[in-house]
């Protein structure tokens, strides 16, 4: 028998808040939050830790997204290592990696999932 995934989804902002194909910042309960809006694609809102963890700082939102060996990434704007969006893992370092937090749309709301 499997755990079901149980999540209260709180909504963080709208939409028109997100800038397609890029990343903004989200204050969650005290925590930054990166989201990356891509419209074009099949699951089109991602959200990892905003702390990028090699280079310490707030930045990952401000990261190039695109693609590396078919999976999308974010490149941070401090030292380049490429954090896979669906999976937070570092590409360049495996020992590396952002938290992923669940997000989805709910017509033009963003939600979080907390739990």
């Amino acid at each position: 028998m499997t755990a079901v995934e149980k999540f209260e989804w709180q909504q963080i902002c709208e939409r028109q808040d997100l800038v397609p194909g890029s990343g903004v910042c989200a204050l969650v309960e005290g925590e930054q939050v990166a989201l990356f809006y891509l419209p074009e694609e099949e699951r089109a809102v991602y959200a990892l830790a905003n702390r990028d963890p090699i280079g310490n700082a707030n930045v990952m939102s401000r990261g190039i997204i695109g693609d590396l060996g078919g999976k999308l990434v974010v490149a941070s704007p401090l030292y380049k290592q490429h954090f896979e969006l669906a999976s937070g893992n570092c590409v360049e370092d495996e020992s590396v990696c952002l938290e992923v937090y669940k997000v989805r749309l709910d017509g033009d709301h963003v939600l979080i999932g907390r739990g």
